[in-house]
């Protein structure tokens, strides 16, 4: 039997292959702790798109503790039936640092080519075996945590490295870095909502998602404000809180207003560390005196201390530290900017006149009335 010149096995094979896709799409995560995420998948698979026959790159990024790693891996394992060979290479730029990228191709064809053997010794050999062995092979591959288009160059390099059909994801705080790559789309997560905040939150702290005993609502509340809907902190802190009493809880959220939780900030310094001097001073003073203000107010002070903030402040913006809300303010989040005040804290910790910036009232009278402030000193107040 023949349609339009096409036989009925053709016509049979596309009905599948399109009922198969709307199958991988419509698949919810039965996974009680990850709250939220299934709305995620979809806004992220209506941007993959596996049912068109084109190799396609979809980046995903946001601040540290967003849920990137999260969300690709739960795409990763619900996709992986629809290609022939699949890779998750994680945390691509602590695996570079460490071992090279020579090891991540490695392990690139490796997974995809099972049960054979790579030997090869510089990355121009390795990438020239990667668009050789799977030009014609439909391939799933994510690349996590990514943050140098080296990376993208040797372990992706173009499209037609690989067969139709395949998809590339790649997750990264930076998205000038997939702009700059012409990736097909950017996918940006966004912190979770007050509902879904409070679901994930009781499900790390009591094993449920109903509403707590009467004794730890208002403790809650507190855990949320701080977290501001970053899943990382959410899981951090409900997982710490958990069998905990009530006194146990107090005690710790007092804590939290002087001495961040170090797990979340350390998470979150990992952007500011790979700053250039100039971004770096930008970050610290959006974060100690202008978080909330206008943009144009703060470019003109910027640019009068020669910190270049044209370029300095699009580049918080692509690496996820900072964002420009409808009113032209700029604003982050608020762990990050306790990251960024802690980093200052932690010049001096006993003597705030050595610190480089001061805006708390306490510290700014001390170094005002024990004369100890640096004239490198900022102050604020």
């Amino acid at each position: 039997m023949i349609f339009s010149c096409r036989h009925e096995s053709e016509f049979i094979e596309d009905i599948a292959k399109k009922i198969s896709v709307k199958l991988c799409q419509t698949y919810t995560v039965v996974h009680d702790e990850l709250i939220g995420i299934n709305l995620r998948l979809e806004e992220l698979y209506s941007k993959i798109d596996i049912g068109e026959d084109d190799v396609r790159i979809i980046g995903t990024c946001g601040m540290g503790g967003i849920g990137k790693t999260t969300l690709a891996r739960i795409a990763y394992t619900q996709m992986s039936p629809h290609f022939e060979g699949k890779t998750f290479l994680a945390d691509v730029r602590g695996v570079s640092d460490k071992c090279g990228l020579v090891s991540l191709q490695k392990q690139l064809l490796s997974q995809i080519l099972l049960d054979e053997c790579f030997n090869f010794f510089n990355v121009h050999e390795g990438s020239a075996i990667i668009s050789h062995r799977l030009s014609h092979k439909k391939v799933l591959i994510v690349l996590d945590d990514v943050d140098n288009i080296q990376h993208l160059k040797c372990l992706v390099g173009k499209r037609d490295w690989f067969g139709l059909g395949s998809r590339i994801i790649v997750t990264t705080r930076d998205e000038h870095l997939l702009r700059s790559y012409r990736v097909d789309d950017v996918y940006k997560p966004t912190t979770l909502n007050p509902d879904d905040a409070l679901r994930l939150f009781n499900w790390k702290a009591f094993d449920s998602d109903s509403t707590p005993k009467d004794d730890f609502i208002e403790l809650s509340e507190h855990v949320l404000q701080y977290a501001s809907g970053l899943p990382l902190a959410l899981e951090v802190l409900g997982s710490f809180l958990c069998g905990r009493d009530g006194a146990q809880w107090r005690s710790a959220i007092k804590r939290l207003k002087q001495n961040s939780n170090k797990e979340i900030l350390d998470r979150l310094r990992i952007s500011f560390d790979a700053l250039e001097e100039c971004e770096k001073n930008i970050f610290l003073d959006i974060a100690c005196f202008f978080n909330g203000e206008e943009k144009d107010f703060i470019m003109k002070v910027l640019d009068g201390c020669e910190f270049f903030p044209h370029i300095g402040i699009n580049v918080l913006i692509k690496k996820s530290l900072i964002k420009v809300d409808e009113h032209k303010r700029l604003w982050m989040h608020s762990l990050i900017q306790e990251m960024g005040r802690k980093i200052v804290r932690e010049k001096s910790v006993d003597e705030p006149g050595k610190r480089c910036r001061l805006w708390e009232e306490k510290d700014v009278h001390h170094v005002l009335t024990k004369n100890t402030v640096s004239h490198l000193t900022k102050i604020t107040y």
